[in-house]
């Protein structure tokens, strides 16, 4: 189809010459002149946008050039130049320039990112829903968040789109979208390299060059990046280091312009991953409600077990199996753009891959509990988008097309319990307080056999089929006010197969109630099938040439889904098959913003004010039973997130950049009846009819069979972020080489946050700074040299905490990098 699509543009184009406007996916290397700004255009200077001192940068947020002050979006652009300073090399490291983007994994595939507190929900990935912020490379979605964990290359900018996108990127887009731009390939031979190396055996190279292969018709890129450096975790067991960083990435574009209206560019990648990761460790222990003989301290203590250190920060750990985070990940596409003078027709065409295989240590220890936890994954995706784009500015600019999405998962998952799972995992009986052993010596808890060996082997399959048919228009009633409407119909259908076996250490499929509790067979074939209509309509009003103020509404959805992690058990340990499907999510959001420009545009200051409603958010839960070691999908209520962002630059003189971005963001549950517990409130005897719960942290307590977390706060978000820099500037010569000296800062704050799908008193992360520094020379010449401190004042911080299975009151997390520094070189030529 893509090849097909390419020949019909090129079979129609004429060589006449277009208007003087950039085509719809106009990706220059430094921003275009868009062309209402011709006149105060600049060259990129590689800071966060919006522009400093002056001029526009050109973003292709809807699907059409436009100056990033003029779209009625809040919208950040991140420029390549300050990717390569600031060291944020890939999405997670975006977080410390983007207050609202927030980026959490326990492994690739355990990966979600969440813009103002929407996105995915907090916890183990579950294969059959789709994140709500989408990422697109390249105008390319990329369907898996941990397809798009590669390093960037070769990057010109990064759009960072906040609030509902549905209209123009579909329905994976409920909180926002992350916009990637490359390099294209230029008819000017160039080239391009960058050396980094820093502590840990920190090593990264990058290179890319560019040129013609057939003067003015045919152009070639292509560039590599490679990322080492040793883990910042000692496994005292094993040996080594955890958390490691393996990364080898290559990508390559060719660039055809058969006639002056018409280019085609077909796209290459492939990556490769294959680092030591990714460890949690000892944190500390909560109280919860089992048994205090079930409780950690007393279990640890059964097999005279301590961890290597009860600080993170002393970043040791014994876990006892290998740990592996291998993955490869590429695709290739086909983009096209026929400009007709009036419009520019524009076909995407894409084929990606993602192959997963993975080792982890799920019970977070030295003991062997779980000794096999991985589900190795394969995914292939189809995509074909077909649009058109009116070019200029008229009395009505549209954006219009069709879009066709088909998705396979083929996951292979494997668990395999040790011979201390039964101490853990089964009650011992009824023995005398803080008893650590069992009622009887025939006790299931007593006897290694019981759960030694007992193995899980899931079988997934995953088909996701989607069709969509959009449109959005600008109607430009006067001079300064304008209406856009938008809307977008989309059909979804998923099928899946689960299938579990489960066999004893002596290969046996007959299972005592004991095993079935930890470890339940299970077989069944969820699908869902849905029609949507999302939408949105924004009222913009220029006030004045540099103030431009704008209202919006959405009415936005996220696809329902299927379980795909095995279902809640009943009494009988019997699958629920009624949750076997997950609702859509309907989102309803309200924005106001103003954008605005001072002393000639050497300062920009960009505010919005949000209010996001949703219906049957699709958040993680837990099924009750003390053994299982993963969540599933089910809806809450009703959610609620509201906030007001600032952002803002300031270039007083043309030595001087600053930046400030701000976000308040306040998300609670708004109706959640039936979430599941927090740990200090779990493990006890559930609470019959009528019978009242003890108080959280009771040892040997009634727990109730779910809890109500309405008007609690959501996972994974701060009340209050910031990020905030600056650069300073020196003229200086070195030899007969002129350029500038310059010192560089950028910080981040973001505020106490909860890291568990219901808050837990054992699980909040503190609020913590991140503070960077870096000092350098940069020469007319081309080329470039600085040294550089990332945490500069070796801030202890978690990126998160999590429990282990069966609440047995440890809590586990992954400690933040701690100081680094290093020297980067580059150069242009």
């Amino acid at each position: 189809m893509a090849l097909s699509l390419a020949l019909i543009l090129a079979q129609v184009a004429t060589p006449v010459a277009p208007e003087p406007v950039a085509p719809a996916t106009a990706t220059p290397e430094t921003p275009s002149e868009a062309p209402d700004a011709q006149d105060n255009a600049r060259p990129d200077t590689g800071r966060l946008a919006p522009a400093q001192g002056g001029g526009e940068i050109v973003v292709t947020a809807r699907r059409r050039v436009e100056t990033v002050q003029s779209v009625p979006i809040a919208i950040s652009v991140i420029g390549g130049t300050t990717l390569a300073d600031t060291g944020a090399y890939n999405v997670n490291r975006l977080t410390q320039l983007q207050p609202t983007l927030q980026f959490y994994s326990t492994n690739p595939r355990n990966s979600a990112a969440n813009i103002r507190g929407l996105g995915a929900p907090f916890g183990l990935t579950n294969d059959g829903i789709e994140q709500g912020v989408g990422i697109y490379v390249d105008g390319v979605y990329y369907s898996r968040i941990a397809s798009a964990t590669f390093d960037f290359t070769d990057t010109e900018r990064i759009e960072i789109l906040r609030g509902p996108q549905g209209t123009l990127y579909g329905k994976n887009t409920t909180a926002g979208a992350i916009n990637i731009t490359t390099r294209k390939p230029s008819f000017t031979p160039e080239a391009r390299v960058e050396l980094t190396t820093g502590n840990y055996d920190f090593i990264q190279a990058k290179a890319s060059a560019s040129g013609p292969l057939v003067d003015g018709k045919l152009a070639a890129r292509i560039s590599a990046s490679v990322t080492s450096r040793r883990g910042t975790i000692r496994n005292t067991v094993l040996g080594g280091y955890a958390n490691a960083q393996d990364n080898q990435s290559v990508r390559g574009q060719l660039l055809w312009t058969p006639a002056p209206n018409l280019d085609v560019t077909l796209y290459g990648d492939y990556g490769h991953q294959n680092p030591d990761c990714c460890a949690q460790i000892y944190v500390r222990t909560g109280t919860t409600q089992r048994p205090l003989n079930r409780q950690y301290a007393a279990l640890a203590g059964a097999f005279g077990y301590a961890p290597p250190s009860t600080n993170a920060f002393d970043r040791l750990t014994d876990l006892d199996t290998p740990l592996r985070a291998r993955q490869e990940l590429g695709g290739v596409s086909l983009v096209g753009n026929l400009d007709l003078g009036g419009a520019t027709v524009t076909s995407v065409s894409a084929w990606r891959f993602w192959d997963w295989d993975p080792s982890n240590d799920r019970d977070f220890t030295g003991l062997p509990i779980t000794t096999v936890s991985a589900n190795p994954s394969q995914q292939r995706q189809w995509s074909q988008e077909l649009r058109v784009a009116s070019n200029g500015k008229r009395a009505i600019d549209y954006v219009a097309g069709l879009f066709y999405f088909h998705q396979t998962i083929d996951t292979q998952g494997l668990q395999v319990q040790g011979p201390a799972a039964s101490r853990f995992l089964l009650n011992p009986g009824n023995v005398a307080p803080g008893s650590a052993g069992c009622a009887t010596a025939t006790a299931a808890a007593c006897n290694p056999a019981v759960l030694n060996g007992l193995t899980a082997r899931n079988t997934i399959g995953f088909s996701n089929t989607s069709a969509a048919v959009f449109g959005k228009a600008t109607w430009h009633i006067t001079d300064a006010l304008s209406i856009a409407p938008g809307v977008r119909v989309n059909y979804d259908k998923k099928t899946g197969s689960y299938v579990s076996v489960v066999t004893t250490g002596s290969g046996s499929t007959t299972l005592t109630n004991d095993q079935r509790g930890v470890l339940a067979p299970q077989r069944y074939e969820p699908d869902f099938d849905d029609w949507n209509v999302s939408g949105d309509v924004t009222l913009a009003y220029d006030v004045a040439r540099d103030i431009h103020a704008y209202a919006t509404y959405a009415r936005s959805y996220k696809s329902g889904g299927i379980n795909l992690s095995g279902l809640p058990l009943d009494g009988s340990n019997n699958p629920i098959l009624a949750a076997a499907q997950v609702k859509p999510e309907q989102v309803n959001h309200y924005e106001l913003g103003v954008k605005t420009q001072w002393l000639d545009r050497r300062i920009t200051a960009n505010l919005a004010a949000f209010w996001t409603d949703i219906s049957d958010y699709q958040a993680t839960v837990t099924n009750g039973q003390l053994g299982v070691l993963r969540g599933y999908l089910a809806n809450a209520e009703a959610v609620r997130t509201r906030g007001v962002e600032l952002d803002t630059a300031f270039r007083p003189t043309e030595r001087l950049n600053l930046y400030a971005n701000a976000a308040y963001t306040d998300a609670k549950y708004v109706r959640f009846v039936d979430a599941p517990c927090p740990p200090e409130l779990s493990g006890g005897t559930t609470a019959a009819a009528g019978q009242s719960p003890s108080a959280p942290g009771t040892p040997g307590g009634i727990s109730p069979s779910a809890c109500d977390v309405s008007g609690q706060r959501l996972p994974g978000i701060s009340k209050w972020a910031f990020s905030y820099g600056a650069e300073y500037a020196l003229p200086a010569k070195i030899g007969t080489t002129d350029g500038n000296a310059y010192l560089g800062f950028d910080g981040s704050y973001r505020s106490r946050f909860s890291s568990n799908p219901s808050p837990s008193a054992y699980t909040y992360i503190d609020g913590y700074s991140l503070a960077n520094f870096r000092l350098g020379y940069r020469a007319d010449a081309g080329w470039n040299a600085f040294l550089w401190l990332r945490n500069a004042f070796d801030q202890n911080y978690y990126e998160l905490l999590a429990t282990q299975s069966g609440n047995t009151g440890l809590i586990v997390g992954q400690p933040g990098d701690p100081r680094t520094y290093g020297v980067t070189i580059s150069a242009s030529f």
